[in-house]
């Protein structure tokens, strides 16, 4: 479920059928080059928005039903052409990229979740795209997957964000627990953190949970997949209870051992 730089996006595994394999391929490569934009190497503030904004001149070419020259979007637009896939999904992952060059805190947990409507949430709308599976319900349970995937990546990459000076834990969260920012500057995971840990893993397995059955709704090696993405997700939330939520220490991932155990919960799934 997790890969390099974008760790919530459902890679072309053996479990897709071969013929979506490309187009997910080119949105992944998409997500995960801006991706970088916004999170890697020396540029500045204003050099990173800079780089965004010529992806988003590029999803206008596209948008209007050209084909780029550049290798990666081109490689986009046939994938966007062949499939009907809304260029307004993409526009959104871009918006949030964007957002994290310049919003470091989140005042609710309301706030939090606008930013997973934009950073997640169009992954999974735009694989329900490729399946055709496209009904009301199917894209609630997708958003409430992908929301919930991004926050259990933030929470196992508490301290990792602090380093890149983001907090992700609602300011409403920390004051009703009485955590302080400088408890993450300090790996701190005292009694009222681990409270804390608590209540924000408690709320993304309750929404992973609702949005479990979209795994069992859609049909054949997609459903497959999607069950190994969730109970990949929760998963990594029993990581997180079992390092008593000292996520500062040793971040919680999944190893080797992990993947068999998830092959069964996925088997097993109703």
């Amino acid at each position: 479920m997790s890969v390099d730089h974008y760790e919530n996006f459902p890679v072309a595994s053996l479990l897709l059928p071969r013929p979506l394999r490309e187009p997910v391929e080119a949105i992944y490569a998409f997500a995960r080059s801006a991706d970088d934009i916004a999170d890697e190497g020396d540029a500045d503030e204003s050099g990173r928005l800079a780089g965004l904004s010529a992806y988003q001149q590029q999803l206008d070419l596209i948008e209007a039903g050209d084909t780029p020259a550049d290798p990666m979007f081109a490689r986009l637009a046939r994938a966007v052409h062949a499939w009907q896939l809304p260029v307004p999904l993409l526009r959104d992952l871009l918006d949030a990229f964007a957002q994290d060059v310049v919003k470091k805190r989140y005042a609710d947990f309301p706030e939090l979740l606008d930013y997973c409507r934009r950073s997640a949430n169009p992954v999974g709308r735009l694989l329900l795209h490729l399946y055709r599976q496209t009904g009301a319900d199917n894209l609630r349970r997708s958003d409430l997957i992908c929301s919930a995937l991004q926050l259990i990546n933030f929470w196992q990459d508490v301290g990792v964000d602090w380093a890149k000076a983001r907090v992700y834990l609602p300011q409403d969260s920390l004051a009703r627990f009485g955590v302080t920012e400088t408890q993450s500057a300090a790996a701190q995971a005292d009694e009222r953190f681990r409270a804390l840990m608590r209540f924000e893993v408690q709320r993304a397995r309750a929404m992973m949970l609702e949005g479990a059955p979209l795994a069992t709704a859609l049909p054949g090696r997609v459903g497959w997949e999607l069950r190994l993405v969730v109970q990949g997700g929760l998963r990594i939330l029993e990581r997180i209870e079992a390092a008593g939520y000292d996520v500062f220490r040793q971040r919680p991932v999944l190893g080797r051992p992990d993947w068999l155990l998830l092959a069964w919960r996925a088997l097993w799934m109703r």
